[in-house]
């Protein structure tokens, strides 16, 4: 007779993130994942074929929560939206370091999809609108911006230095400031 499967795949998923933000990336393995769950790594086999299909679903939930943070931000109306994205990158790093490093902070050279093109896209656009640039220019801009804003994201996500949310947002606007008038004066390159 078949033993009962004590744990869900969620249940699964849901331990080897906590040992991610707990102990980084690297930690999660299926012996981990079976001590937190306190039981041997059988269990998990029953759900994934692999570790490394276990990793690919930490990734994906990890991607799902900082979408979170991304709609709750944009949608909040406390900052524009294009400002709320940046806010909501930063506020990321600073509240799931270690997924934030997961997601941001490891070598994507082999991956086959390196960002998301369309969240990419719909960021330019709004720089195109707000700005009044083209799209290339506004490409460029989304690039140096992005650029700032995962200096300021990386330095909190390892505790290098520690902004509050009233310096990171000044930070942000100054930079997009800065930056919105170069382009306006045509001084993009």
């Amino acid at each position: 007779m078949a033993r009962k499967i004590m744990f869900t795949k969620q249940e699964i998923l849901n331990a080897a993130l906590d040992i991610t933000r707990e102990s980084g990336f690297l930690a999660v393995t299926a012996r981990a994942i079976g001590n937190r769950l306190g039981t041997s790594y059988r269990p998990i086999c029953s759900f994934f074929e692999n570790m490394s299909e276990v990793q690919n679903a930490v990734i994906k939930e990890a991607n799902e929560i900082y979408q979170n943070y991304l709609k709750e931000d944009m949608s909040s109306g406390k900052y524009p939206p294009y400002k709320a994205s940046g806010m909501a990158y930063i506020r990321f790093a600073k509240e799931e370091k270690e997924l934030f490093k997961l997601l941001f902070m490891r070598d994507r050279s082999q991956e086959i999809i390196k960002e998301n093109p369309q969240e990419m896209d719909a960021l330019i656009g709004l720089i195109n609108k707000q700005v009044n640039i083209d799209k290339e220019e506004a490409r460029l801009f989304y690039l140096e911006m992005w650029a700032f804003t995962h200096g300021i994201a990386s330095m909190i996500a390892t505790n290098y230095l520690d902004f509050d949310e009233s310096f990171v947002s000044q930070a942000l606007t100054d930079g997009y400031e800065g930056l919105k008038c170069r382009y306006k004066n045509g001084d993009a390159r």
